[in-house]
């Protein structure tokens, strides 16, 4: 454990004050979380509903949770009494069922819009045109239960830094467009969520104000 921890104050000073470190505990033991939250992290993300309900039960209930993962909207119920931040809004159906359910628990429930920059299809997410009409739009003003404060983004897969750099700054520059255009109270860009244990540090040099980090600091996650 304290190879982990080591890690994790590698990044935590690498990285410095500015970036929001959400340390990805999907799959492992509520034990490690444990110690990392006694070494005073909070900031912890999950990918899948479940998983993250059985551990808000069971850790401290002023950790951060982050739903880092594809979410289900049957799946959203699990969650919405205590989550911290959902990254992944790939759709207006899921905004509308975060909302929904963030109503039923009288509290408002901060989201990340997904925006899809990279090239492998399997990847979620808006593209930019279907983002930009939807805040134009004012789609979200109904929603009261639900608040907008930012964007996430996954780059494609590869070791090709030049192609993880362009989709990086891609977002970057959809992020800056969408914080020039706000004016719904729903919407307030404060978080650029991009970058993981492979790429996070070109993902700061683009821009990037929250980095989603696993490996790097858990060691390689159980299937």
């Amino acid at each position: 454990m304290a190879v982990l921890l080591d890690n994790y104050k590698k990044i935590q000073e690498e990285i410095g004050e500015d970036v929001v470190l959400v340390a990805v505990s999907k799959t492992k033991p509520k034990e490690d979380i444990q110690s990392f939250y006694d070494d005073g992290h909070r900031v912890f993300g999950e990918n899948k509903a479940q998983e993250l309900k059985e551990k808000h039960e069971e850790l401290p209930k002023d950790i951060k949770w982050h739903m880092i993962g594809h979410l289900q909207r049957n799946k959203v119920k699990y969650i919405a009494p205590f989550v911290d931040l959902i990254h992944s809004v790939d759709s207006k159906r899921l905004a509308k069922e975060i909302n929904k359910q963030g109503r039923k628990n009288e509290r408002t429930i901060n989201c990340l819009l997904q925006v899809h920059i990279a090239e492998e299809e399997s990847k979620f997410g808006f593209d930019e045109d279907e983002i930009l009409e939807i805040i134009k739009s004012g789609e979200f003003d109904e929603y009261n239960n639900i608040k907008i404060v930012g964007l996430m983004g996954m780059a494609t897969f590869t070791e090709d830094t030049d192609q993880i750099r362009k989709e990086f700054k891609s977002l970057k520059g959809i992020f800056d467009r969408i914080s020039s255009l706000e004016s719904d109270a729903n919407i307030e860009m404060k978080y650029l969520s991009m970058g993981m244990s492979n790429d996070f540090n070109i993902a700061i040099e683009e821009g990037s104000n929250m980095i989603r980090v696993g490996s790097k600091i858990f060691g390689e996650r159980n299937t």
